[in-house]
């Protein structure tokens, strides 16, 4: 075990770099409060330095207070006289709790709980006692899998649908009760389930959006029709068809978002993009000469002319199939 000097490696990032030293071989220290009635007011907690402290783990050990709360500088330095860069295991004067994966460590770098140094090669039970050994970390990719059956790969997701174990609060509130086998009166335990109707909006966006915005699918866009009047304030036939259309679809059950407010076209274009309304249909002066209408499908951009007397069929068949 060597004491080497580290003034400007107060990171685990700074020492691996300054030092050309393999992340997975340094530690880090994390000090927490301790439970009150414990002899020490905190407790060292320690993970090898490319993985990071599960929270809800580490709350739950004995000798770690609920909620877990991280030690101010001032806290650190009251009981160890060093800052938080420099912490590590030898002649630490609190009680440590050491990651699984760091019991396994052997010639590792960590501080040396003085201010600007750390020791590298460091080994337990020579150069300090292995202390308590817990799983205390967040679980990383090509982790061994629980089942023995692999490794673990980590995906990103939303929690969607909720369960929620009720326990007996209510059922005893309310007195309900069902006959056991033994004829005896037992009390519910009652549970609930449902789904977050924001998160769904959420997730939906999460998987449906390219660089312009939101891309609804059909079944649960707020509009599904958006109709674009080109300078419907200055052209009567554009006006008249676009709210005759409005009404027409409406009817077909479809809704629709209409947008006449006094905006050039890209604004317009630009806004229901970033909605995302799955279908656009364009009424301008130029196509009305031919009797086309501009349609353009938001998910992949395409776009057509279709006949003004045939684009109500023509949306209807496109969603509702």
């Amino acid at each position: 075990m060597t004491l080497v000097d580290t003034p400007n490696a107060k990171t685990i990032a700074e020492l691996v770099e300054q030092f050309n030293l393999p992340i997975e071989k340094t530690v880090k220290t994390l000090l927490v409060k301790a439970v009150k009635d414990s002899k020490s007011p905190l407790v060292a907690l320690l993970v090898r330095g490319d993985h990071e402290l599960n929270e809800v783990k580490a709350e739950k050990l004995p000798h770690v207070a609920s909620p877990l709360t991280f030690a101010t500088e001032e806290e650190i330095r009251a009981v160890i006289n060093a800052g938080p860069g420099s912490l590590g295991p030898v002649n630490m004067p609190i009680p440590v709790i050491i990651d699984r994966t760091v019991a396994a460590m052997s010639d590792f770098a960590a501080g040396a709980n003085i201010d600007g140094k750390h020791y590298f090669g460091i080994n337990w039970d020579r150069d300090v006692a292995t202390p308590v050994v817990a799983d205390i970390r967040n679980v990383v990719a090509g982790d061994p899998s629980p089942d023995g059956q692999g490794t673990l790969l980590i995906k990103r997701g939303i929690e969607v649908g909720h369960i929620f174990q009720l326990g007996t609060k209510y059922s005893e509130a309310l007195k309900a009760s069902v006959q056991g086998e033994d004829g005896r009166n037992q009390i519910l335990t009652m549970g609930c389930y449902g789904i977050g109707v924001t998160r769904v909006v959420a997730a939906a966006i999460e998987q449906n959006f390219d660089e312009r915005g939101i891309v609804w699918p059909d079944a649960i866009a707020p509009f599904q029709v958006a109709i674009l009047p080109m300078n419907m304030h200055k052209s009567f036939r554009v006006q008249e068809l676009a709210e005759k259309l409005y009404s027409e679809l409406r009817a077909q059950g479809i809704e629709v978002l209409m947008d006449d407010r006094k905006e050039r076209p890209g604004v317009m274009f630009a806004d229901m993009e970033l909605i995302g309304i799955p279908h656009t249909i364009v009424i301008g002066d130029r196509n009305l000469d031919n009797d086309d209408i501009e349609y353009k499908y938001r998910r992949s951009g395409e776009k057509s002319l279709i006949k003004t007397g045939d684009i109500v069929d023509y949306l209807v068949k496109a969603i509702k199939g």
